[in-house]
């Protein structure tokens, strides 16, 4: 008898840093893969399991099919037995368009719009008003020339009825004024122009920092401008020209950076006002268009109020209520106006109005079970979390109700409050009664504790890990000395760290305001200066209302001596900057790495240009840098590696038959310092590069700094949007890390995304040294051990939406555990009581 097959069979696995594994993930099963932040993880999940299970399902599609589709290229393993077709869910899903909605994101929005042309009360154009019928239905799916049309019953007129696609904020039922996005945008005169104390050569025209505007004072001052008084002497002709000056051509002498002057006969000008609307028509990468807006000033488009919709399409009704009206409820207030609906119609209406009312529960139904219920329809796509981004993804993957797929989900707890942990794993459950299977990479205790088996990745990361160093279900880690999550599965971890006293701690406050913005009405809060504060709450909350819209720009205004953000009534505050740290990635293509993101590749080169060979061939700094044609690989470019298109199959990278991914010419690479050539300096760990840079103290310091956060492990010639998200944050906070940073207010948005509970104590240790040397430290989290951690707890709620938007909660949180007011304190409470104080263990 041919035995069942149970599992997935994966043998000599290399991706990146795993080390030739070999490892049997079970089938119809909840598989959680834990381990340090860069041990390997998603290597395994995503670089084998997702991209082998992908890509041979696409191989079974035809040539023409594949060829339109994004393929994976094959993994680096010797052999993957049994796998189904895969289906993933990525830790960073992408940031939707501003024209995206959670309606158009869950599709639900194509159902209400089907809804109000099938159901809807129709206006005629001499206003009658006539109640929905069968009959005005089935004319929308007439064929031909009458499609469409009906008669008013009460004046006779003959007219088109509105489709679903009349509906549409993307299409013709798009607001006139903003075309469907809701709001409209003004120049903001206050930003234009900076501190009137400096002189135009100084700056203070901030539009003419802008790219490719640099050279406008030269041009300015061909005008008549004295660009070397303060702004606020100039005189009101003066002022106007700067302001609003025609577009002329002048000829101009313009210096560059090296000395050399350059002649423009032709320089063309452009006022503060036309550089701004003129770099808008001509950028379109995002980074560039978010510079830009930060002069305009957004406000709710006057026609639409922000329905996006063009006010003539919101006469229909249904329910009682117009389209946009039922976009702004909460996803949990649908199931009242949609049984307010079934009982208004017509009984000859039911069975129409039953079937499309069955698609939009269907829609709504994993929305609700993932923690959702608080988001409307008409919340804009960009303003949505990662952690609901990734829920959104979840529920649509849901309600397609397959069967024999493995899914693999990186970080599905991010965003998550610890009462929303509890219906993910429901939902997980889900999947797996469907008949699929189901692996996880997380780091959330409950969630890996809900496993039915669990694989231990480690036992470090980079090259310390890559290897399989416990697996089996999590009553057995428990057990295991070798497992690395066993200990904060049974409660046996010491969670709490070390404090060590502030250099010179203040005693200050800092004290915000908040008169209206989203949820937060009147929000009244303060949090100690040179602490550590954790900021709460259910997703929606209004977490990121209060500190990243609103706090943030605050401070960044007073900095810059401008007006406070709209919705900030009040701040109080001894802090003078501001320094937001998250876990984006870092770098902006492969050729970024951890020798360039620092100053240490800098240093190399001019390291190796000043070597008496060097000089002697005539090798400048240019010469050492991989991006520049003097020193890179002439067949690669300076990326090490080669991509080859191969048509309909995907993509094949291959390392460079030329530099063998050095990435260098050859010449260079024989250029030594100390017996080491730049590569050879680029391929040693930052531990190994400690002792070579021993007398050299630029480049040493900084190698320290990185060791002192963690990144011991990283080669120097390490990509960095390869880095997972901790590596990145901590990445980020290195030259932080010596400096005096009193008056500087740090902000960590859900720092612990990708940290296994080890790292997350190897933040708290980078964390307490910021705020040793005076800084400020808030944390947006939802991790129950960042908030034991704090100093001081700030949670909101009760719930998300609307339900939330205020302080349930506020205090040091072993003094609120006693309490247990708030839902967050309660479980912070729990969470205390499995552990305990760590001296009793």
């Amino acid at each position: 008898m041919v035995q069942p097959i149970d599992h997935i069979e994966v043998r000599g696995g290399n991706v990146n840093n795993l080390k030739n594994i070999d490892v049997d993930i079970p089938l119809n099963k909840f598989v959680a893969i834990s381990g340090p932040s860069g041990s390997g993880k998603s290597s395994l999940a995503m670089g084998i399991l997702y991209a082998e299970g992908s890509r041979r399902y696409l191989d079974a599609l035809s040539t023409y099919t594949r060829r339109r589709i994004a393929q994976n290229k094959k993994s680096q393993v010797q052999s993957v037995k049994h796998i189904p077709s895969a289906l993933a869910l990525r830790q960073r899903p992408n940031i939707p368009s501003e024209r995206s909605t959670v309606g158009s994101l869950t599709e639900a929005f194509n159902v209400i719009r089907l809804i109000f042309s099938r159901l809807g009360s129709i206006v005629c154009p001499n206003g009658h008003r006539i109640p929905p019928t069968i009959k005005i239905a089935q004319t929308m799916d007439i064929l031909g020339d009458e499609m469409g049309k009906i008669t008013c019953p009460t004046c006779g007129i003959r007219f088109m009825a509105t489709s679903a696609e009349d509906f549409s904020f993307n299409s013709t039922g798009a607001c006139p004024t903003c075309h469907g996005l809701g709001v409209v945008r003004k120049l903001d005169e206050d930003k234009l122009i900076g501190d009137e104390n400096l002189t135009i050569d100084q700056g203070v025209v901030a539009s003419w920092h802008l790219p490719g505007r640099n050279f406008m004072p030269k041009v300015v001052a061909t005008l008549g401008v004295r660009t070397d008084v303060p702004y606020k002497d100039l005189t009101d002709h003066e002022r106007d020209i700067v302001l609003h000056g025609e577009r002329t051509t002048h000829p101009v002498n313009i210096s560059s950076g090296t000395g050399r002057v350059f002649h423009m006969d032709n320089a063309l000008y452009e006022n503060a006002y036309v550089a701004v609307e003129d770099s808008i028509k001509s950028n379109t990468s995002e980074r560039s268009i978010a510079r830009i807006n930060q002069f305009y000033h957004f406000s709710t488009c006057p026609t639409c109020h922000g329905s996006r919709l063009n006010p003539v399409r919101l006469k229909q009704l249904v329910g009682g209520k117009n389209i946009a009206e039922v976009a702004d409820m909460q996803l949990n207030d649908l199931a009242k106006w949609e049984a307010d609906t079934k009982e208004a119609l017509p009984d000859d209406m039911a069975s129409l109005a039953k079937i499309l009312f069955t698609e939009l529960d269907d829609n709504l139904r994993p929305l609700l079970e993932l923690g959702l219920e608080y988001l409307s329809l008409s919340r804009s796509g960009n303003t949505l979390s990662t952690g609901e981004l990734q829920r959104i993804q979840l529920a649509r993957t849901l309600r397609t109700e397959t069967t024999g797929v493995l899914y693999v989900l990186d970080e599905p707890s991010i965003g998550l409050h610890p009462d929303n942990i509890h219906g993910l794993i429901n939902v997980f459950r889900q999947l797996i009664a469907q008949g699929n299977s189901l692996v996880v990479v997380d780091h959330e205790v409950d969630i890996i504790a809900a496993a039915d088996w669990v694989i231990e990745i480690g036992p470090g990361s980079g090259d310390e890990g890559g290897q399989v160093i416990a697996q089996g279900t999590p009553k057995s880690l428990v057990t295991n000395p070798k497992s690395l999550i066993g200990p904060f599965i049974s409660g046996h971890a010491d969670i709490l760290q070390q404090k060590h006293a502030a250099k010179k701690p203040t005693g200050q406050m800092t004290h915000l305001k908040i008169s209206d913005h989203f949820n937060l009405h009147n929000v009244d809060t303060s949090f100690p200066d040179n602490q550590v504060t954790a900021i709460t709450g259910f997703s929606g909350a209004g977490k990121t209302s209060l500190i990243i819209d609103s706090l943030v720009p605050a401070i960044q205004a007073r900095k810059k001596q401008q007006k406070l953000p709209k919705q900030v009534s009040e701040l109080t505050t001894d802090l003078q900057d501001v320094v937001s740290v998250d876990a984006s990635p870092v770098g902006k293509n492969a050729r970024s790495t951890l020798a360039t993101y620092t100053s240490i590749m800098n240093a190399l080169r001019h390291m190796f240009a000043n070597l008496p060979e060097s000089k002697a061939k005539g090798y400048g700094i240019a010469y050492f840098s991989y991006n520049n044609k003097q020193g890179a690989c002439p067949n690669c470019g300076g990326l090490g590696n080669i991509t080859l298109d191969i048509q309909y199959l995907p993509d094949m990278e291959e390392v460079c038959p030329v530099c063998h991914g050095a990435r260098y010419k050859d010449e260079i690479q024989q250029i030594k310092w100390h017996g080491y050539s730049i590569v050879d300096l680029l391929n040693l760990s930052v531990e190994d590069a400690i002792p070579v840079f021993k007398d050299v103290p630029k480049i040493e310091h900084q190698l320290k700094q990185l060791q002192e956060v963690g990144l011991a492990y990283l080669h120097l010639g390490e990509s960095t949007p390869a880095l997972s998200g901790g590596e990145a944050q901590r990445l980020k906070l290195v030259s932080h890390l010596t400096k005096k940073e009193a008056g500087t207010l740090f902000v960590f948005d859900e720092p612990s995304i990708g940290l296994h509970p080890l790292d997350v104590q190897t933040l708290l240790q980078i964390i307490d040294k910021l705020r040793i040397n005076g800084a400020t430290i808030l944390i947006i989290t939802h991790d129950v051990d960042l908030m034991l951690n704090a100093d001081y707890l700030i949670d909101m709620g009760p719930r998300g939406g609307a339900a939330g938007g205020k302080i349930v909660a506020a205090g040091k949180p072993l003094d609120l555990v006693k309490q247990q007011g708030s839902l967050t304190v309660k479980y912070l409470a729990k969470h205390w009581g499995k552990f305990g104080e760590p001296s009793s263990k």
